[in-house]
């Protein structure tokens, strides 16, 4: 059994850490709590679970005394620890500050004092505390519940070598048996053994058991977009298959996440009419200084953040004047016909999302929570697309591990409605492409 001191950001980043730590004791100092209470009133995520922090620790109040400890579900007692001043004489000179983290880690040494044949762990998701944790002697972990190791994300793709007959006999009778330990719609390129050139790319469908063709685009292009490469192919061939209905698309800037995934959607609602509209959201983070409040009515305080989804329907629609029906138009007429819709993601808790085609754009700055909110709000016949880049993190609470995109990725990773694909090349510029890889 263990001691584990939990600092504010777990407990915001997570209401319901208090119960993941299996039958060790969780200390809360009442520092912790005063942090706490100064997010309840924000509008946000962080107001949120500060909110649910209150009401699980009150309703545990019932049970008994905080002070005393109370009886967790799984085993190991909770407690609530008060700061005494001189806690901070424990701290080495530099530390006894009077300050938040400095109190917090008093109550860790006392406690590890008053305790000292059972380990004691500080968990903090702030690096410079554990920094100073180590330094003073005492043992801090991140909290890595839902933390995904980058390096090793599900790519969702994978070459395999095949006797040189295989690869002619899916191309003539279009379909091969499914190697064993494929997940279901992860994409496979058999390469001929005896000659690397000789080549397909498919699918593995767990409909049919089998591994098939990908989509072929037809030779007008989907809105006159076509795939640039093997992973942009990957991506369009989930993006229009109706039968997945979670699609997560992840890749550096300028690899065309953003661009396939409106493409698809515009296809799919105006074209096949499969859908009843598509629907493009993204979270409001500004990417340096915030630009403060700005004037005007919702839509102009909106424009600013959902500008880049403005340029690429824009530039779709531009591609796009072969076909009569829209040619001409801007986002703004789909937008009155009832076929495009853009909003921020603040509006979307509490909706039931029905017959759309969703895509969540920018899902690298969500946390793990705010992913399964968006998810669970997915209708019957909706189908949503979620795109990000790990490596580019405006949210001060994620960053390229924690953040709810890749969270999702290897949650979802083995079912059967949803498929991921990794893009690797860029294909916005050859400036972009030279940026993203040398900076």
């Amino acid at each position: 059994m263990k001691n584990f001191i939990l600092d504010t950001n777990v407990l915001l980043h997570d209401p319901q850490s208090l119960f993941k730590f299996q039958e060790n004791n969780i200390v809360i100092p009442i520092t912790v709590i005063e942090e706490i209470d100064k997010f309840k009133k924000d509008m946000n995520e962080t107001g949120r679970n500060a909110r649910q922090v209150s009401r699980i620790l009150d309703t545990m109040r019932e049970k008994g005394s905080l002070a005393t400890g109370i009886s967790m579900p799984g085993g190991g007692m909770l407690r609530v620890v008060l700061f005494s001043e001189k806690n901070l004489k424990h701290l080495p000179v530099d530390l006894r500050e009077d300050s938040g983290d400095n109190r917090i880690l008093s109550v860790a040494m006392d406690t590890r004092d008053q305790f000292p044949d059972m380990p004691l762990v500080f968990v903090t998701k702030d690096s410079n505390l554990r920094i100073k944790s180590d330094a003073i002697g005492l043992v801090a972990e991140d909290y890595e519940s839902d933390k995904v190791d980058i390096q090793e994300l599900y790519s969702g793709t994978r070459n395999i070598e095949v006797p040189p007959d295989a690869v002619d006999r899916f191309y003539g009778q279009g379909w091969l048996e499914a190697p064993s330990g494929l997940l279901p719609n992860e994409f496979i390129t058999i390469v001929d053994s005896s000659n690397p050139s000789h080549s397909a790319i498919c699918r593995n469908s767990p409909e049919l058991g089998r591994i098939v063709p990908v989509f072929k685009v037809p030779k007008e292009g989907i809105w006159s977009l076509f795939a640039r490469n093997r992973e942009q192919s990957f991506a369009l061939d989930v993006l229009m298959d109706d039968s997945i209905k979670l699609v997560t698309l992840v890749g550096k800037a300028g690899t065309g996440k953003t661009l396939l995934a409106i493409a698809a959607g515009l296809h799919k609602t105006a074209e096949e009419n499969v859908y009843n509209r598509l629907l493009v959201s993204r979270p409001v983070f500004p990417m340096g200084k915030d630009l403060g409040f700005l004037p005007g009515d919702i839509e102009e305080k909106l424009t600013p953040w959902m500008q880049p989804i403005f340029d690429n329907v824009e530039l779709l629609l531009s591609g796009h004047e072969t076909d009569k029906r829209h040619s001409n138009k801007g986002y703004k007429e789909l937008m009155a016909m009832g076929l495009l819709d853009i909003e921020p993601l603040t509006y979307i808790r509490g909706r039931s999302i029905p017959n759309q085609y969703l895509i969540v754009d920018e899902a690298q700055n969500l946390t793990p929570h705010e992913i399964k909110t968006i998810v669970t709000r997915v209708g019957e016949g909706t189908k949503i697309i979620l795109t990000g880049d790990p490596y580019q993190i405006d949210n001060p609470y994620v960053d390229s591990s924690s953040n709810g995109l890749t969270y999702l990725v290897e949650k979802f990773k083995g079912q059967r409605i949803a498929a991921h694909v990794t893009l690797t090349k860029g294909e916005r510029s050859e400036l972009a492409e030279l940026a993203a890889n040398l900076l």
